[in-house]
Formats: structure tokens, sequence, C-alpha cells
């Protein structure tokens, strides 16, 4: 691994006279040379925190993170090496560019200990990367947005940094420009072989940013892994309501018959690929919770299983539905757009999941914990 953090904990002072707070707490995980890493979350679950760290911001209350061969900090022995001494390049939200100078300017701002020759190739590689070739004599505020982000990106790179850090550098672009611009990125940072960390809240730019994603929640990292496994395998609750739309449906799992394995009992019918669900015994009575996603729900007029729209959102090629079973419990559902039934109607559904998800069954509301 070019990055390893080893159980890292960020504390910051809390209320007068209360302490600390843990802003990340035992957070471990690696980036191999050349990966795409993204760190999402909501709000305050302590991802900037974390990639303050790494870049030398914030000083270490536990753990270790090292690049490479080197360590840049370890809380039991107290060392932390400085900002200017990590070699990691970092993009910020507001993209922090000079404007009295020009686009080839702000490019060249970390390299000015180059040759001029040297210093000139390599601002000219970096625009032609970046696809703002010939844009070298420009002021930055005669460029758009997304160019702006990307000449930020651009200057982050010239001094060839060991790892670049990203902290929501499309938070203040428009929501098509945004996917789009993650897209190009990662195609800028795999064509240059570079190594990075990404912070975002926004699920589509995290998968389309991603080689491997890390889900925060309350300072702790609750699952690192593909996007894949993320929203088909979620290692708990948090990221499976997190990531994706979907619902958790009361559920039994049930010893199957006749030498058939267990299958989830649901109110839309048994659910029978369930070779990585927990055994019976796993839960009280096999009671469990069972995730749907909206994906999961297949729009069936044949089926003997109805349910009433009680919401749509259209999506373009899609509506989202939101829909209550008679038994009163409620699934998502994508359903084509040229599907277009009324609220309150009823309309027939079942089930096809390819990966069934259980959790523990959650106290109902009012209910002692």
């Amino acid at each position: 691994m070019l990055l390893s953090l080893d159980q890292v904990s960020i504390r910051y002072p809390a209320a007068a006279g209360q302490g600390e707070r843990a802003a990340v707490d035992g957070v471990s995980f690696g980036l191999a040379q050349g990966e795409i890493g993204v760190l999402i979350g909501p709000s305050g679950c302590g991802k900037t925190s974390l990639l303050r760290a790494i870049a030398g911001l914030e000083p270490l209350a536990g753990g270790r993170v090292t690049l490479g061969e080197q360590l840049l900090g370890d809380a039991a022995t107290g060392l932390h090496l400085a900002p200017e001494a990590r070699r990691i390049g970092m993009v910020f939200q507001d993209y922090a560019l000079f404007p009295h100078l020009t686009v080839a300017q702000n490019i060249a701002f970390g390299i000015a200990g180059l040759a001029k020759t040297a210093r000139e190739r390599r601002v000219a590689e970096l625009l032609e990367l970046v696809g703002l070739a010939g844009a070298g004599g420009r002021a930055p505020h005669q460029l758009s947005g997304g160019q702006q982000q990307r000449i930020a990106l651009a200057r982050a790179m010239a001094p060839a940094p060991r790892l670049l850090l990203l902290d929501e550098p499309f938070s203040s672009l428009d929501v098509d420009l945004r996917e789009r611009l993650a897209q190009e990125l990662r195609g800028i940072l795999k064509q240059a072989g570079t190594t990075a960390l990404f912070v975002t809240h926004d699920q589509l730019e995290a998968f389309a940013l991603g080689d491997v994603i890390g889900v925060m929640h309350r300072g702790r990292l609750d699952q690192w892994g593909e996007a894949y496994q993320l929203y088909h395998r979620p290692a708990t609750r948090f990221v499976a309501d997190f990531i994706g739309h979907g619902v958790f449906t009361p559920a039994r799992i049930v010893e199957g018959v006749g030498g058939n394995g267990p299958r989830v009992r649901t109110p839309l019918g048994d659910l029978n690929d369930v070779e990585e669900c927990p055994v019976p015994a796993a839960f009280p009575g096999g009671e469990c919770e069972v995730l749907l996603r909206a994906d999961d729900i297949v729009h069936d007029d044949d089926s003997p299983v109805k349910a009433r729209i009680e919401r749509k959102a259209f999506r373009g090629s899609e509506f989202l539905y939101t829909l209550q079973l008679a038994s009163g419990e409620r699934v998502l559902a994508h359903v084509p757009s040229h599907h277009d039934h009324q609220l309150g109607e009823w309309i027939g559904i079942r089930a096809e999941v390819d990966h069934v998800v259980t959790f523990p069954r959650e106290p109902a509301r009012g209910d002692a914990a």
C-alpha cells in the first residue's frame, strides 16, 4: 500500500469544561499506488478532518499514517511531519486560484524552483492533460467554474505529489456539471497514474470516481470497499441506508424443506438466494429485517401481490414509486416512466432480489430499546 492509516483518531475541544470530542475514531484503510479512493458520508462524519490529518493540517490523537516507506505521523511517539515535507497535493472546494496570476502562472506556482524551460514544459503538459491547452495566458476569471477546477487540479499535480487529496472540489458547481467533471477527473488521474483520496457527500461523484469507497459515520469507517460491495453487500445498517434507495422490511429466516436451504419470508413472498445470509438461529426466532432496494421491486400486473402508489418522483427514464402494501409495509420501486400510474392506484409488484441482505430487527418506535 502507498497510503496506510492504522487506527487513526482525531480529537477537538468540546464545549467548555467537557474535555474533547472524537471527530475521527480508530479509522484504518489503505490505498495502493495509482488507486483512487473516496470518503463519503453525511456532514460532520469526520471525512474532511481525516483528509486534513493526512495532509498534516491536524495532529493525530491516536494511530499512525504512513506514505510509502515514510511515517508521516505517529501519535504514540508524537511524530508529526510538517505538511510541506509530505509531498502531498491538495485541491480545495473554492479552487483558491490567484486572481492576479495567469492560468500558466497559477499552475507553475508550486514549481518555481525548476529551470524556466522545465517549468514551461511541465505547465504545457498539465494544460494538455486537463484539456485546456492554449489557455495558459488567460486569467482565472475568464474561465468557467469547471475549467477553474481543472486548473486547480493541474496546479496541485504540478510538483508531482506522491498523493493528491481533494476536499469536495465540485461542491460549488451544478449537479450535471459535477457528475461529468467527476468522470473527467478520474480519466485525468488515471492517465497520470496519480494516487488520490477524494472527499464528497455525493454518491454519484463517489461512484464515478472511486476504485474503492469508504463510508464514514460518526467518526468511524463503517465499510471500505468497491462500490458494488457497498451497494449489494453493505456491512452495516447505516451503509445500507445511506447508499442507494431502499427500505428495511420485517422478515423471518426459516429453514428450507426437502433439503433446500433456508429462505427469507417477506410480505412480498419468500426470497431464496440466501447463501450469504445468517442462519435462522442468528436472530431470535429468525426475526430480522431485509433490505429491499428500489431495483429489487419489479412492476408486474400479473403478480398477486398488490401495492398502492403513495408518492412518485419523475426521473426522466423512470419513476421512483413509494408503495404501500395491504399489510402496511412500504417499499420503493424504479418503474419505467411510460408506466405512468396515478397516486392511490394499486399495482402488482414482485421481488427479484439477487443479493439478500438481512439485519437484526429494530424495536418499533415507542418500544423499549
